[in-house]
């Protein structure tokens, strides 16, 4: 930790949690404390923004308030009720981890017993642990990494957020405030999202600002200083097929790594066709999204049912119109068949 930090800690910690106490936004997480909020919110805030959660969380403990709740719920409905947060091992995880943590006599209480449970790495495991139990353990995140980096004007050039995560973390515990770990830590992660933001950081109105290398030296925004993501262009060709009021559509296998049981609009690859034969339909859409380091155009062309194998390919069924709703589509494909059956 740099000396000028070491000595200024204490300083640095009460600037901040002050500033918190003020102005800290008001999530439902944080008014209704309790470890099973924090678990839930935790799992849904991993790369998801707090305004895309707020609505599912909502619903999500309407629905299940509470581990053993949880527990006891169909997977299908599970899946059902995350749809559109995408990163469905999120979901099988969360669902997991909650028959886990019923089955136990009591909940564990330090971040190296939560890593034991399904889908929690070392920052959730801090999260969790010292904002339900107050168990010192730093949080150190994107946002973090940011601040951290900021406040030293660390210029070090690391391969990605996971590396400048693993060599800033000793930064992050020696600032921890061992008397309030838990809100120290959410102050952090708050700072981060509202202020010393990745682009044009509101540097005038930082809390910290008096102990940041980085404000003093000018132009923050350009730490930390991470590899460039390598993205990749894929094309995918889609079939838009529709019998006796049923839609055609692929529900990924079990097994799958992504999207287990989930249902989607088959590639053309899924539905047993080259894509030179499902390209010679009537191209209905052409949508484009990001799915970690791919950018991804998806064509939608029309087919007739005369156009496919006679043989169906595995993971295909037809599904009714009217139950479409029932079941578990992935979020684009969702908003993508809604709009084209309006149309």
């Amino acid at each position: 930790m740099p000396s000028e930090l070491t000595q200024l800690a204490p300083a640095f910690r009460a600037a901040l949690l002050g500033w918190y106490r003020r102005h800290a936004r008001r999530l439902p997480w944080r008014e209704r404390p309790g470890l099973y909020p924090t678990v839930v919110s935790e799992f849904m805030l991993q790369q998801t923004q707090v305004k895309t959660v707020l609505p599912y969380f909502a619903r999500w403990l309407e629905e299940w308030p509470d581990f053993a709740a949880l527990a006891a719920a169909p997977e299908e409905r599970v899946l059902r009720l995350w749809e559109g947060l995408g990163y469905y091992s999120r979901a099988r995880n969360l669902h997991r981890l909650a028959r886990a943590v019923a089955a136990l006599p009591e909940p564990p209480r330090t971040p190296e017993a939560w890593r034991e449970l399904p889908g929690v790495g070392p920052y959730t495991a801090a999260a969790i642990t010292s904002i339900a139990f107050g168990h010192p353990a730093a949080c150190v995140d994107g946002n973090v990494v940011r601040i951290l980096a900021r406040l030293t004007a660390d210029r070090t050039a690391y391969r990605d957020s996971v590396a400048a995560a693993k060599a800033l973390r000793p930064l992050a515990e020696a600032l921890l405030d061992h008397t309030g770990p838990g809100d120290h830590n959410q102050a952090m992660m708050e700072l981060g999202a509202t202020v010393c933001v990745p682009r044009a950081p509101a540097c005038l109105t930082c809390p910290v600002r008096e102990f940041c290398v980085g404000a003093r030296q000018g132009r923050p925004e350009e730490l930390p200083r991470l590899q460039p993501r390598q993205l990749e262009d894929r094309t995918v060709v889609r079939v838009w097929c529709r019998r006796a009021g049923a839609l055609l559509l692929h529900r990924t296998p079990e097994g799958s790594r992504r999207l287990a049981r989930v249902h989607e609009l088959p590639s053309a690859e899924q539905a047993g066709l080259t894509e030179a034969t499902a390209r010679r339909g009537p191209l209905l859409a052409r949508k484009r999204r990001g799915i970690t380091r791919y950018r991804i155009t998806e064509l939608i062309h029309e087919l007739p049912p005369a156009a496919l194998p006679t043989h169906a390919a595995e993971g295909l069924v037809w599904v009714q119109q009217d139950e479409l709703d029932a079941l578990t589509l992935s979020g684009p494909h969702r908003r993508w068949v809604r709009e084209l059956l309006a149309g």
